[in-house]
């Protein structure tokens, strides 16, 4: 049987996680042909989040966990997690369920059809501000322009990458990381599917301007 790991960082999501927990194993006892592997990156949270994720392991052995020394941020976190990650395939989601659980066995349907890098495209990008979508697009046009690779937009980090793809990345040891970039760079087969981003049900995204213009910036 193979082993799927659910890969997700975690900043500040004490309000996310019980939610999380159940729309996650909700989606385990849909799919028992799988063993899972659900690996949560604490990334130097300032709340409840890591005592809530102790909590959560201590009931369900199916939940492990890394905590960082301190918050490195997303792209620092992901990277934690590939190197501990022991799936088959790791599905890389966020904790704030904009990311949603009922688009996973699609991702394992065509991973099963063997494809290497199922990617999920946002066909609606929730209730985010005018101002930010016309920004983003701008920014994938210029990306675009000064790239050798092509850049893929309206496409985050929600997807699902063949253990194959996890040892590529695992290579890739520089610390100003654009993972973005780099699931691109890497090659593999790759398979696109929709899906519709949710809305914040809890908390507050730590995702303000100044630091996604910063990885704007390093991932240009």
């Amino acid at each position: 049987m193979k082993t799927v790991t659910i890969l997700i960082p975690c900043y500040n999501e004490e309000a996310s996680l019980p939610r999380l927990y159940d729309a996650l194993t909700d989606l385990m006892k849909q799919q028992p042909d799988y063993y899972w592997e659900i690996m949560l990156i604490n990334d130097g949270s300032k709340d409840h989040t890591l005592q809530i994720i102790k909590d959560i392991q201590q009931r369900d052995a199916r939940f492990g966990y890394v905590s960082l020394s301190r918050n490195f941020g997303k792209e620092a976190a992901m990277l934690a997690g590939f190197d501990h990650a022991k799936g088959d395939c790791v599905v890389i989601m966020d904790a704030d369920l904009q990311h949603p659980p009922k688009a996973i066995p699609l991702m394992l349907k065509e991973w099963e059809a063997g494809y290497e890098d199922v990617y999920a495209k946002r066909t609606d990008r929730g209730k985010e501000p005018w101002l930010r979508r016309v920004l983003t697009m701008i920014y994938y046009r210029m990306l675009q322009k000064v790239s050798n690779i092509d850049i893929l937009q309206n496409v985050g980090d929600f997807r699902l990458l063949d253990r194959k793809c996890i040892e590529a990345l695992r290579q890739l040891r520089e610390a100003q990381r654009y993972t973005k970039g780099m699931y691109c760079w890497i090659g593999f087969r790759k398979k696109e599917i929709l899906f519709e981003q949710g809305d914040r049900l809890e908390g507050v995204s730590s995702f303000n301007f100044c630091r996604l213009l910063r990885l704007s910036i390093e991932g240009i």
